[in-house]
């Protein structure tokens, strides 16, 4: 059986994209970045995407809320300005692929219909323009409600995930959905009120109006976030650009000594979206030695987000000598 050819993007994701926007300037320097990273994709041409994301109590709550699930079928909700409709997602592969994860020792849920609102969309209409143009199977990994698992486990998915990537024989696109330092305004379970605790028990298919409210109250945070008026925790440049380097620098068994608390406190609750931009670089070194880099960053309040693109590919043979 033939090798697939592995490629790799990592992006941060805001919903407030288009919706409480910074200077024009950085809006069109993202923009730019997006578009030169969908055009690789684009000349990639890939015959299959596996995307890691997390989900923000859309698709997932506290009645039942597993570390890792792979969706063998998935709709999107169409949170904050993304597409709606279903995945294209090839059942009979993605089910290869619970059993080959299983059969690696990781426990994983499965669902035969999930929904997935930004943290998956996003990057699928970023790289693709549409959340069907490409074969994709989604493994979304529990980044916002406590407690989480080990990074070592979510690195131990990756590879478990590139293993079974290597030998499929196609061009596969590894993209992670996620991250970098940020605190947007999601409720703790710990301590709610009771109104709170049971919407983030159960609070599937929220009517219009409650879904605008939770909009509205992002916005508002976004509008203030970095300011005296916001008790959130800042964006942290320095600990995104050491976990970049890490990812980089291929020591990845470094994630297993990280301490959740430690980065929340550093980097914001919702800074362990980066568990993604782990399982993506996990499963890129199971299925070959490759060569990262770093594409952009820049810390953006008005997004919440210490926004960053990484991107690796196979590394180049290394010429006989003459």
């Amino acid at each position: 059986m033939s090798t697939s050819i592995v490629k790799l993007k990592c992006l941060s994701h805001t919903p407030l994209r288009g919706l409480n926007d910074p200077a024009p300037g950085v809006v069109a320097e993202v923009d730019a970045v997006i578009a030169a990273a969908r055009a690789d994709v684009e000349a990639f041409d890939p015959e299959l995407i596996v995307v890691f994301a997390p989900d923000h109590y859309n698709g997932l709550f506290y009645d039942l809320m597993p570390p890792f699930v792979i969706a063998t079928a998935a709709e999107s909700v169409a949170d904050y300005k993304t597409l709606p409709g279903p995945l294209s997602i090839p059942d009979d592969l993605a089910l290869d692929l619970v059993r080959h994860v299983l059969d690696s020792d990781i426990d994983i849920a499965m669902s035969h219909r999930l929904q997935v609102d930004h943290g998956c969309t996003q990057i699928l209409e970023e790289m693709t323009g549409s959340l069907t143009r490409y074969p994709v199977i989604p493994i979304i990994i529990n980044s916002v409600a406590p407690p989480f698992g080990p990074y070592r486990r979510v690195r131990l998915l990756g590879e478990a995930v590139g293993r079974f990537i290597a030998g499929l024989g196609k061009r596969v696109l590894i993209l992670g959905s996620g991250g970098l330092s940020h605190e947007p305004p999601v409720p703790v379970f710990s301590g709610a009120k009771p109104e709170i605790a049971e919407f983030l028990i159960a609070g599937r298919n929220p009517t219009p109006e409650a879904r605008a409210a939770r909009q509205a109250r992002t916005i508002a945070t976004g509008q203030i976030f970095g300011t005296p008026d916001c008790d959130l925790t800042p964006l942290n440049e320095e600990w995104d650009q050491a976990f970049m380097e890490l990812l980089i620098g291929k020591d990845l068994s470094k994630v297993d000594d990280f301490e959740i608390e430690t980065i929340s406190r550093a980097a914001g609750r919702s800074t362990h979206e980066v568990r993604t931009w782990v399982a993506a670089f996990a499963a890129m070194s199971a299925a070959g030695a490759y060569e990262g880099r770093r594409d952009y960053y820049r810390p953006v309040n008005e997004w919440i987000a210490g926004y960053g693109v990484v991107s690796a590919e196979p590394a180049s043979p290394v010429p006989a000598a003459g």
